[in-house]
């Protein structure tokens, strides 16, 4: 199966936290569409940078999407976690059993759907007792079954290798780290 992941972007985006998985991810070859929540395809970080969308989520076949990925960022998450047809997709994708990965304080948006119940998940500190029914950690990064979830801003990188780890095997991590790292 040839992965494609969805990035979703919403106004108040943590910059770092949503490009560092697209460009390890695009380095390993894998297809990753950055996917405006609102109508509009230029979406502004939390950090004022506006970034172009590749499309919008009313104009996404979701159909051969594979992976979810939830960057943090305020108001970003929030505005993440208070779209309808998203929270249904991320419901639809848990059940499935596909690959979910949110970070910082976008583990609340699977964690207030009920989809972290009994899993091992981390978050932003403050955003605990948005993990419905989940195992907190502290760890910087937690993978449990089919969800990643990242701590913070700092753990981008980690986040981003970690997924692509779960996506396309160590081998392939390794190839693009001793690209990007140098010495590695």
């Amino acid at each position: 199966m040839i992965e494609h992941v969805a990035l979703f972007l919403a106004n108040g985006f943590e910059e770092i936290e949503a490009l560092t998985p697209v460009d390890v991810l695009r380095r390993a070859g894998v297809k990753v569409s950055t996917i405006s929540i609102s109508n509009s395809l230029e979406v502004t970080g939390s950090h004022q940078i506006t970034i172009k969308a590749d499309t919008t989520f009313d104009r996404t076949d979701f159909s051969e999407i594979t992976t979810i990925i939830l960057p943090g960022g305020m108001p970003g998450a929030k505005n993440l976690k208070n779209h309808a047809k998203l929270n249904e997709l991320l419901i639809q994708f848990s059940t499935e059993g596909k690959l979910i990965g949110a970070i910082c304080a976008a583990p609340m948006i699977p964690g207030s759907l009920g989809l972290l119940k009994d899993k091992k998940a981390t978050c932003y500190p403050g955003f605990e007792n948005e993990l419905k029914e989940a195992n907190h950690s502290k760890e910087m990064t937690v993978y449990d079954n089919n969800v990643l979830t990242g701590k913070a801003a700092g753990a981008s990188m980690r986040f981003a290798f970690q997924l692509l780890e779960i996506l396309c095997g160590s081998e392939k991590a390794k190839e693009v780290a001793s690209s990007m790292f140098v010495d590695v």
